[in-house]
C-alpha cells in the first residue's frame, strides 16, 4: 500500500535544538538510512516551523543544530536597555525580534514558499484579517505550498518562519501574526488535515489510511499546579497560562493523532528530570539540551520507523 509520510515538529524556542539533535541521530542511524529524505509533508510550529522549513529547503539536521548553538544567544538577547524600555518586562515583549529576523534572513534569504519542492504546513495566528467590519476577526492561519487558490507560494519563507515563532510575551507580533503555538504547538492534526484535505489537487491529496506520522516534541517538564479550588484572577494566571495552553494543545493533538492513526503514529518526546526545568529561552542551557538529546534512547523510534515508515 502507498504511504504518505508526515514529520511534525513541536514549538519550544531554543529547545528546538533537542529536536534537531534527535533528528540528526535518527538520520545517521544505519538501520533506517534515508528515511528523512522520504518525508512528503513537513509540519512545524514556532521553532518547529523554522526546523520544518529548513529541512524542506534541504538543510541537514546538523546544520540546524549549529544555528541553535552558535546563534541562540543572539536571537534571545535580553539587553538591559530592552528591560528598562519595557519597565522590567511588564509592558513589552521579553526580546526584540531584530536578532531573530536577521538569522532567518541569513538562513532563508529571499526564498519563496513556491520555491520549495517539499510540502510544508506552518501554523500561525492572524490577529486581524482586515476584512470588512462585519467579518473582521482574528483566526488561525496555516501557511502551505500545496497547489490551489489558497496556496501561500508567493510568501517569503523567512517571513513565515518569523510569524510562526513570534511567541506572545517573548517576541513582538510580526505583520499582525503571532506564534501558531497558541492553538497548535503540536501541529500533528494540522498536518494530517492538510494532507487529506479535499481542497488539495488529487495528485497532492493523501488518503487517511496511507498516512504515517512521526511527531517530535522539544522536551517537557513535569509541571503541575497544586490545589483543588483555585480562586485565581489575571495576576495569578498570567504567568502559568501560556505554558498550560501550549502543553494542553500539544496533549490533545497527540491523543487525536493516536486515535486516528493508531500504529501509524509515533510520538518522540523527552520528559525532563523532575528536578530540572528548561525554559524555551534558556540560552545558558544549550549545552545541557544537546547533552540530553544526545543521550536519549531512540530504539523504539528506530523500530517504529523500520516497521511503519520504510
Amino acid at each position: 500500500m502507498a504511504k504518505y509520510r508526515i514529520l511534525s515538529l513541536d514549538g519550544g524556542g531554543l529547545r528546538g535544538l533537542i529536536t534537531a539533535r534527535l533528528l540528526a541521530r535518527l538520520n545517521a542511524h544505519p538501520a533506517i538510512a534515508g528515511w528523512l529524505g522520504t518525508v512528503d509533508l513537513f509540519a512545524g510550529t514556532s521553532t518547529g516551523g523554522i526546523l520544518a522549513l529548513g529541512l524542506a529547503c534541504g538543510k541537514t539536521p546538523e546544520e540546524i543544530c549549529a544555528v541553535y548553538q552558535q546563534r541562540g544567544g543572539i536571537i534571545f538577547d535580553d539587553s538591559l536597555w530592552d528591560n528598562l524600555r519595557d519597565l522590567g518586562k511588564t509592558v513589552g515583549a521579553d526580546y526584540s525580534s531584530k536578532g531573530l529576523k536577521a538569522e532567518l534572513k541569513n538562513v532563508f534569504g529571499t526564498l519563496q514558499l513556491k520555491d520549495i519542492a517539499r510540502k510544508v504546513a506552518i501554523p500561525t495566528f492572524d490577529l486581524d484579517n482586515e476584512e470588512v467590519a462585519a467579518r473582521r476577526t482574528w483566526k488561525p492561519k496555516i501557511f502551505h505550498n500545496f497547489q490551489g487558490p489558497d496556496s501561500d507560494g508567493d510568501q517569503r519563507v523567512a517571513d513565515i518562519a518569523l510569524y510562526t515563532s513570534s511567541a506572545p510575551t517573548y517576541f513582538p507580533s510580526a505583520d499582525g501574526y503571532i506564534d501558531g503555538g497558541v492553538y497548535a504547538n503540536n501541529p500533528s492534526i494540522v498536518a494530517l488535515a492538510q494532507a487529506i484535505s479535499r481542497r488539495n489537487q488529487p495528485a497532492e491529496r493523501a488518503a487517511l489510511d496511507e498516512v504515517v506520522l512521526l511527531s517530535l516534541g522539544t522536551g517537557v517538564s513535569l509541571t503541575y499546579i497544586k490545589g483543588q479550588t483555585l480562586d485565581w484572577g489575571y495576576a495569578q494566571w498570567a504567568q502559568p497560562l501560556i505554558n498550560v495552553l501550549m502543553d494542553g494543545v500539544a496533549g490533545i493533538s497527540d491523543y487525536q493523532a493516536q486515535q486516528l492513526l493508531d500504529d501509524r503514529y509515533h510520538r518522540l518526546q523527552i520528559v525532563f528530570d523532575p528536578r530540572e526545568t528548561i525554559p524555551l529561552d534558556a540560552v545558558d542551557k544549550l549545552d545541557r539540551m544537546d547533552e540530553i538529546a544526545t543521550g536519549h534512547p531512540l530504539q523504539s523510534t528506530v523500530d517504529w520507523l523500520s516497521a511503519q515508515w520504510l
